[in-house]
Protein backbone atom coordinates (compact mmCIF):
# COMPACT_ATOMS: atom_id res chain seq x y z
CA UNK A 1 0.00 0.00 0.00
CA UNK A 2 0.81 3.51 -0.37
CA UNK A 3 2.30 5.38 2.83
CA UNK A 4 -0.06 7.93 3.91
CA UNK A 5 0.99 8.10 7.15
CA UNK A 6 2.80 11.87 6.40
CA UNK A 7 -0.36 13.22 5.01
CA UNK A 8 -2.93 15.44 7.28
CA UNK A 9 -5.72 13.97 8.22
CA UNK A 10 -8.55 15.63 6.10
CA UNK A 11 -12.64 15.80 5.67
CA UNK A 12 -13.16 13.86 2.36
CA UNK A 13 -16.05 13.04 0.28
CA UNK A 14 -17.05 11.03 -2.75
CA UNK A 15 -19.43 10.77 -5.17
CA UNK A 16 -20.15 8.09 -7.67
CA UNK A 17 -22.96 6.97 -9.72
CA UNK A 18 -24.30 3.82 -11.94
CA UNK A 19 -27.18 3.12 -14.20
CA UNK A 20 -28.99 -0.08 -15.00
CA UNK A 21 -30.98 0.40 -18.56
CA UNK A 22 -33.32 -1.90 -18.92
CA UNK A 23 -37.06 -2.41 -20.29
CA UNK A 24 -40.06 0.09 -19.47
CA UNK A 25 -42.00 -2.86 -17.81
CA UNK A 26 -39.09 -4.14 -16.06
CA UNK A 27 -38.39 -0.30 -14.21
CA UNK A 28 -42.25 -0.15 -13.56
CA UNK A 29 -42.34 -3.06 -11.17
CA UNK A 30 -38.32 -2.99 -9.92
CA UNK A 31 -39.67 -2.72 -6.42
CA UNK A 32 -42.44 -5.93 -6.46
CA UNK A 33 -39.78 -8.36 -8.49
CA UNK A 34 -40.29 -12.48 -7.44
CA UNK A 35 -36.98 -11.54 -4.96
CA UNK A 36 -38.73 -8.47 -3.68
CA UNK A 37 -37.71 -4.59 -3.63
CA UNK A 38 -34.71 -4.47 -5.82
CA UNK A 39 -34.11 -0.48 -4.60
CA UNK A 40 -34.04 -1.43 -0.78
CA UNK A 41 -31.99 -4.48 -1.41
CA UNK A 42 -29.84 -3.00 -3.47
CA UNK A 43 -29.93 0.44 -1.53
CA UNK A 44 -28.14 -2.00 1.55
CA UNK A 45 -26.04 -4.00 -0.75
CA UNK A 46 -24.43 -1.06 -1.65
CA UNK A 47 -23.58 0.52 1.41
CA UNK A 48 -22.54 -3.19 3.32
CA UNK A 49 -20.06 -3.25 -0.18
CA UNK A 50 -18.94 0.16 0.27
CA UNK A 51 -17.65 -1.00 3.91
CA UNK A 52 -15.62 -3.67 2.68
CA UNK A 53 -13.89 -2.13 -0.23
CA UNK A 54 -10.57 -2.77 1.35
CA UNK A 55 -11.36 -6.35 1.59
CA UNK A 56 -12.41 -6.20 -1.97
CA UNK A 57 -9.78 -3.98 -3.76
CA UNK A 58 -5.91 -5.24 -2.77
CA UNK A 59 -3.91 -2.47 -1.48
CA UNK A 60 -6.83 -0.27 -1.08
CA UNK A 61 -6.77 1.25 2.70
CA UNK A 62 -9.51 0.43 5.51
CA UNK A 63 -11.43 3.71 6.10
CA UNK A 64 -13.35 4.83 8.89
CA UNK A 65 -16.35 5.60 7.00
CA UNK A 66 -18.33 8.98 8.71
CA UNK A 67 -21.15 8.50 5.94
CA UNK A 68 -22.38 6.41 3.34
CA UNK A 69 -25.83 7.01 1.16
CA UNK A 70 -27.13 5.46 -1.68
CA UNK A 71 -30.03 6.36 -3.49
CA UNK A 72 -31.65 4.45 -6.47
CA UNK A 73 -34.04 6.58 -8.47
CA UNK A 74 -36.35 4.97 -11.48
CA UNK A 75 -36.58 6.48 -14.78
CA UNK A 76 -38.42 5.63 -18.01
CA UNK A 77 -36.27 2.11 -18.56
CA UNK A 78 -33.29 3.04 -16.16
CA UNK A 79 -32.30 2.96 -12.50
CA UNK A 80 -29.92 5.64 -11.49
CA UNK A 81 -27.49 5.23 -8.99
CA UNK A 82 -25.70 7.74 -6.91
CA UNK A 83 -23.62 7.31 -4.13
CA UNK A 84 -22.10 9.41 -1.08
CA UNK A 85 -18.83 8.47 1.18
CA UNK A 86 -17.27 10.71 3.78
CA UNK A 87 -14.44 10.59 5.93
CA UNK A 88 -11.74 12.05 8.06
CA UNK A 89 -8.36 10.31 6.87
CA UNK A 90 -5.30 10.69 5.44
CA UNK A 91 -6.50 9.55 1.93
CA UNK A 92 -9.35 9.59 -0.44
CA UNK A 93 -12.72 7.98 -0.24
CA UNK A 94 -13.75 7.44 -3.63
CA UNK A 95 -13.13 3.59 -4.48
CA UNK A 96 -15.78 3.57 -1.65
CA UNK A 97 -18.19 5.77 -3.47
CA UNK A 98 -17.54 3.37 -6.78
CA UNK A 99 -17.90 0.32 -5.13
CA UNK A 100 -21.11 1.15 -3.38
CA UNK A 101 -22.68 2.33 -6.79
CA UNK A 102 -20.74 -0.63 -9.03
CA UNK A 103 -22.41 -2.96 -6.21
CA UNK A 104 -26.02 -1.40 -6.13
CA UNK A 105 -26.14 -1.99 -9.62
CA UNK A 106 -25.34 -5.40 -9.92
CA UNK A 107 -28.04 -6.29 -7.31
CA UNK A 108 -30.75 -4.59 -9.14
CA UNK A 109 -29.29 -6.78 -11.79
CA UNK A 110 -29.45 -10.03 -10.16
CA UNK A 111 -32.77 -9.27 -8.87
CA UNK A 112 -34.57 -8.41 -11.93
CA UNK A 113 -32.52 -10.89 -14.36
CA UNK A 114 -34.95 -13.36 -14.54
CA UNK A 115 -37.90 -10.82 -16.15
CA UNK A 116 -35.74 -9.15 -18.30
CA UNK A 117 -32.73 -10.43 -20.38
CA UNK A 118 -31.75 -6.90 -22.30
CA UNK A 119 -30.31 -4.93 -19.11
CA UNK A 120 -27.14 -3.29 -19.13
CA UNK A 121 -24.81 -2.02 -16.59
CA UNK A 122 -23.22 1.52 -17.44
CA UNK A 123 -21.85 4.61 -16.42
CA UNK A 124 -19.84 4.18 -13.47
CA UNK A 125 -18.16 7.06 -12.68
CA UNK A 126 -16.74 8.90 -9.89
CA UNK A 127 -18.80 12.33 -10.56
CA UNK A 128 -17.26 14.57 -7.61
CA UNK A 129 -14.16 13.91 -5.12
CA UNK A 130 -13.82 16.62 -2.34
CA UNK A 131 -11.25 17.33 0.50
CA UNK A 132 -11.15 19.62 3.32
CA UNK A 133 -8.52 20.44 5.33
CA UNK A 134 -9.46 20.19 9.42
Amino acid sequence: MVDVGEKPISRRRAVASASVHMAPATAETIRELPKGDALVTAQLAGIMAAKRTAELIPLCHPLPLTHLDVRLAVGEGTVEIEAVAETTAQTGVEMEALVAATVAALTVYDMAKAIDKTMLIGGVQLVEKTKEPI
